[in-house]
This record gives structure tokens, sequence and C-alpha cells, in this order.
């Protein structure tokens, strides 16, 4: 299929200079609302996570007043909560030669020159501020014999840089931010709004105005009018169905931002998680993720011999292949996980996968235990080892953990610029919800590093650029813009209702994850992806024919909430499929089978595809046209990437 591809001027408003001065240049240069006035203006923040929760937070901090919205009951039940391993940070407490410099050409490496450089070094200086900000809220990181903070590695790494809280650093920083929001809820600035979700945005000329909302509980339609919108709402691999996910993680509220000019970028981008528990059976929600952590001291390998059964206790040592640790002698076991995805696949699909379905390999801390003793690998991983045990009935600390590869990471989203400010001015996507820092691939312990700094130390800084040149008017909700978008959300509500078909949402949604997975997930190809293309065209189609959703509209309905979000997911899925069909070539996690090097690396074609593709939406029934932003290096020069 062709893509019609028109030239657009994607500014992204990267400030000049040197990299490492042009964050502190920026900050001393934008416009300022003065103290007095903050208060005159009101920012809608969707989400609670950590870049939810800490943008909330911070803004209200400054003096404006905030809304803030989240699905869930309690900010506290944000998605952030489940990260485990770690955030990264360029203190170099270890004194193992990090830098600023390393992390950031680190993260460039690791995402597969498909970021902007400006992004991405601003990223790397702020984690340092960001360790302090955590560390005066109490998080309780690990630390040394002498007091200072604790490190470990995570793959693409060749140092130690990554703070954690033993398997559950995300819920330990999300408390952290949560505190701080909650302080500015008691003082008047913030305004929670737990279970609404988001259906709309509302533009008015031009500039992102508010959000329609549905009351979860009540099924009341609302809305809400702001000076400026704030998206913080995550990924969405749980297109894929199963992924390492909630299920309650969605795309609606970037998909409708979409749908009202917000260009969506880099669609195809997902990354798929090295170190999770294998699919056992059709029937269940999601997959459960292990932490890349663990792959500090536990090695992956598989029997040499295809279709071996043994316990694997019973394979002695020179009968095991550590396939990392072959191919990539380096980093080993530490390789980016796109790479040890890949490499995992491949022995799998080759004959020598373990467990009842050959999809799986072993990551095996049984040196590990003999060098260390069983106390310190408890002490670093003992949640995640009790999760395991009691989620398969096996006790990691006597036998290998078993896990294969699943969806976990999106780093494609809104497109937005150095200010974070999507093509809707007024319009901000923040953490997973936008593209902006990790290109190809997200590095592991990257994803909490970024929603905090976007929270804590960008948007506040950025958000006053934009206020300080559109002064408050007083916008109601009586406007006719927003009587027209809860007359277009009722309308999709009630089209959900009325259609009464045989089948599910959720058989819908598993067909499409199978879909997505067989032909858009760790490899693609042309042929796979058209099929993709063609095969869930057909599926959205037979949706509005044929799902049947119980219930009203005027109460509790998760299957009403699930409709909306797969309707989402149907047209979502099909956008990720035409880009990753329109990039012919391999990068991070963007594998073409048609491009790989001979010994089945990604192969990339920077002559070609050295730029960010941005989807903008044409109405319903007609494709996209996409968009690029070319992608400058003037510091690190695109090299084939290597850890071997």
């Amino acid at each position: 299929m062709s893509v019609m591809t028109q030239t657009v001027v994607l500014d992204a408003k990267i400030p000049p200079g040197p990299l490492e001065d042009k964050w502190d240049n920026h900050k001393a240069s934008v416009k300022l609302v003065s103290p007095a006035n903050k208060r005159k203006y009101t920012i809608i923040v969707v989400g609670t996570g950590l870049a939810g929760a800490s943008a909330a937070a911070s803004l209200a901090e400054l003096g404006y007043n905030v809304l803030n919205f989240c699905i869930q009951d309690s900010p506290r039940r944000a998605h952030s909560v489940a990260a485990q391993g770690g955030i990264n940070a360029a203190k170099n407490y270890q004194n193992d030669g990090d830098s600023v410099f390393r992390l950031f050409y680190d993260t460039i490496k690791g995402g597969d020159y498909r970021a902007r450089e400006a992004n991405v070094y601003r990223l790397a200086q702020l984690s340092v501020q960001i360790i302090d900000q955590a560390v005066a809220q109490g998080v309780p990181f690990a630390r040394e014999y002498g007091g200072l903070l604790a490190n470990r590695s995570f793959g693409g790494a060749q140092v130690s840089r990554t703070f954690y809280a033993r398997g559950q650093t995300g819920q330990q920083l999300l408390l952290g931010a949560y505190s701080a929001l909650m302080r500015q809820v008691d003082a008047g600035r913030v305004k929670l709004f737990p279970r609404r979700e988001m259906l709309d945005l509302v533009v008015i000329d031009g500039r992102a105005r508010g959000i329609i909302c549905r009351n979860l509980v009540t099924g009341e339609i609302e809305a809400y009018a702001a000076d400026a919108v704030c998206l913080a709402t995550g990924g969405y691999s749980t297109v894929y169905f199963l992924s390492t996910n909630a299920v309650n993680s969605n795309a609606t509220a970037i998909w409708r931002a979409y749908k009202k000019g917000a260009m969506f970028a880099n669609p195809c981008f997902t990354q798929i998680h090295p170190t999770c528990l294998p699919e056992s059976y059709q029937g269940q929600s999601k997959l459960t993720l292990m932490s890349e952590s663990l792959r500090n001291d536990g090695r992956v390998w598989v029997p040499k011999k295809k279709g071996d059964t043994r316990p694997p206790n019973e394979i002695p040592e020179d009968e095991r292949d550590y396939f990392l640790e072959r191919r990539y002698p380096a980093f080993g076991n530490l390789v980016p996980r796109d790479i040890a995805s890949r490499a995992a696949k491949a022995v799998c699909d080759a004959g020598y996968g373990v467990g009842a379905t050959g999809r799986a390999v072993y990551l095996d801390f049984s040196d590990a235990i003999k060098r260390l003793g069983v106390d310190v690998i408890r002490e670093r991983y003992g949640n995640l080892f009790a999760m395991y045990h009691e989620i398969t009935g096996e006790d990691p600390y006597k036998v290998p953990m078993r896990i294969y590869p699943a969806p976990h990471y999106t780093m494609g989203g809104l497109w937005v610029d150095y200010n974070l400010m999507t093509t809707i001015p007024g319009l901000y996507a923040l953490g997973e919800a936008n593209f902006s820092d990790h290109g190809a691939n997200r590095l592991g312990a990257s994803a909490l590093m970024q929603g905090l700094a976007d929270g804590y130390f960008i948007i506040p800084v950025t958000i006053g650029d934009f206020l300080a040149e559109h002064r408050p008017d007083g916008l109601k909700t009586d406007h006719p813009a927003f009587k027209e978008a809860i007359r277009n959300v009722e309308d999709q509500i009630k089209r959900l209702l009325s259609i009464n078909g045989k089948r599910t949402v959720r058989e819908y949604w598993w067909e499409l994850g199978r879909i997505m997975w067989d032909y858009v997930g760790m490899s693609r190809n042309a042929e796979g992806l058209k099929k993709a293309i063609s095969d869930i065209r057909a599926l959205r189609e037979e949706y509005w024919k044929n799902v049947r959703v119980p219930g009203s509209a005027e109460d509790l309905n998760k299957s009403l909430e699930l409709a909306g979000r797969v309707a989402d997911f149907l047209e979502l899925g099909e956008l990720m499929a035409m880009d990753a069909l329109d990039r012919e070539e391999s990068c991070g996690g963007h594998f073409r089978e048609e491009y790989q090097t001979p010994d089945g690396e990604a192969l990339r074609r920077d002559d070609l595809f050295c730029h960010v593709s941005v989807w903008e939406y044409k109405g319903e029934g007609n494709d996209p046209v996409r968009h690029k932003e070319p992608l400058v290096f003037e510091v690190v020069k695109p090299s084939q990437r290597s850890y071997k």
C-alpha cells in the first residue's frame, strides 16, 4: 500500500547553542507568568502516575489551579506502581566512569539513533535532580553500608547507575509523588477527580481548552474547561491484549486527542520486554513482568539439545547454552531489551525453548546464590522471587525461573516539541504518552526517569511560556464547543450500546491482540503487515456490527468502558501496522525481517529513515497522512549498534 506524505514543517523548538547548554539557556529565555497571575490560570492534568502526579503537584506548587483526573479509585493505583527494577541517574556514586554524557550516549545508542539529541541530553541532565527530589520526599532507596545510595546495572550500560528500592521502585517513587500531590490537594490548589475517563478533547480556535469525561461510577458525562491540558496517561501496549500493563491501561485519551489534531509519532516503536512470565492459557488477562534487574545476577540459558525435557537442575553445565553471554560477550545478560527479546525468540523458534509450550528460556540464579549467598539475593530481589513463587508454585531459589518476552512499553506516542507541546497549541503530553526520548528502544530504568523529569522539572518551566501569551478569559463549559463534544461522546456510547450483537468486547480485543502479536510483534515483514492491516479493517467493520455491550450508560459498566477502548485500539492497531510497513528498515524494537545483518542484527537505513514518522488524522474512512521530522545528530555519530 502507498502512504501519502506531505511536507509540513514540524518545529521541534530545539534551542540553539551547545548541547550541554540548551536546557539552561532555554530556561533563562522562556516567558514567565508572575506569581500573582498564576492563580488565575487553570490547568488540566489527565493521569496520576509518575508523570501526571509530579506535574500536578509541581504546577500547583507554583500557584496554578490544577484539575487532576484518573481512571482509578486512587492516584496511588496508577500503573507506575508496577515498575520494579529502578530509575537511572548519572550520579556516578560507584566511581565507575559514569557521567551525564555517558547516560545521554547510552540512551541515544540504546534507542538505535532514532531520538532527538536535545531531548535525550536534557533527560540525562535532569536525572541527577530527580534522585535528590525523591530522596527529599523520603523514597527509601537501597543504600550501601556507609549510607550512600546503592546502584545496580541495567541493560545497555556498562556502568551501575540504576537506583532502586528492592523490586518495587515504581511504587515507592509513586508514593513520593502522591505525597506531594496530596499536599497540594489539602492546600486547595489541586482538585482531584478519580474514576473519570477522558473521552474527548475540546479544541476552541485551534487551542486545547478542556476535556469531556465519563464518571465511571455514575455514568454522568462531565465537561471541564482550562487554559491548558496535559495528558500523562501512559502507553498503549494493551493493544496486544496480553501485555505487562494493567488491564485498565489504554490509549483512549491520546487517541481522541489524535483525532482532534494532535499528530501521532512513531506508533510502530513498541518494546517487547525479555523478562516476563510466559503465556500459559488463552483465558488469562495479562502477563507478569519480572524485573530486568534480575539479569544482574541471573544467567539466561537454554539446553544445547533440542526438545530437552529434563528438569533444569539435571542438565549439566556443559550441556547448557548461555546464549546471551555467547553472542554478546561485552554485555552478556545485560544487553538492551530488544536484543535480549529477539535472541530468546530465536532460540525458542529453533526448538531449544523450555517449559510446556517451548516458549520460554531459563533465568538461573544458582551461580549468584553460590557466590553471594541466599540472603543477599533475597535482600535484592525478595519480593520478585516471592511473586514468581506465588504465581508458578516454583521456588526460584531452588530452580531457575522460566521467562519469555512480552509487550511492555511503547516508545511511540503523541508528537511533542522540546516544550512537550503537541501539534495542538495548549495541549501537552508527558511521560509514556509522548514519543520524545527513547527512539526505537527504551533502556531499562529510563521510563521512571522520563516521567519524573517531564512532571517535576520540564512542564513547570515550559507551560508558562505558552500561558504568558494567553491571558485567562473566563471560559466556561457552556461554550458551544463543549456541548458539541458532549453530544459526540454520548452518540458513540449510544451506538455501542445499541448494536446488541453476539460477540463480547473481550473476544474482539483478544482477536486483535493475536493479529498484532503475530504480525506487528517482535518481528515484522511486509507480507504480514499488509495482512494485519487487512485483518484489522475487517475486524473493526465486524465489531461495529456484531459486538455486544450489556448494561446501560447510567451507572458502573465495565463492558462499556472496555468497548470504547477496544474501538480505539482497532484504529490504533491499524496505524501501528501502517507505520511499521512504511518504515523499511530495522531499528531497535522495530525488526523488519527483510532488513538484518548477516548475523541477524537490526539493519538501519539512515539515508532513508533517519526521521520521526509523524501521522496526521484525516477523518473517518480516510488514510492518515505521514509527515517527517528529520533527526540531526551533531554530537553522536550514528553507527551500527554493537554489544559484542
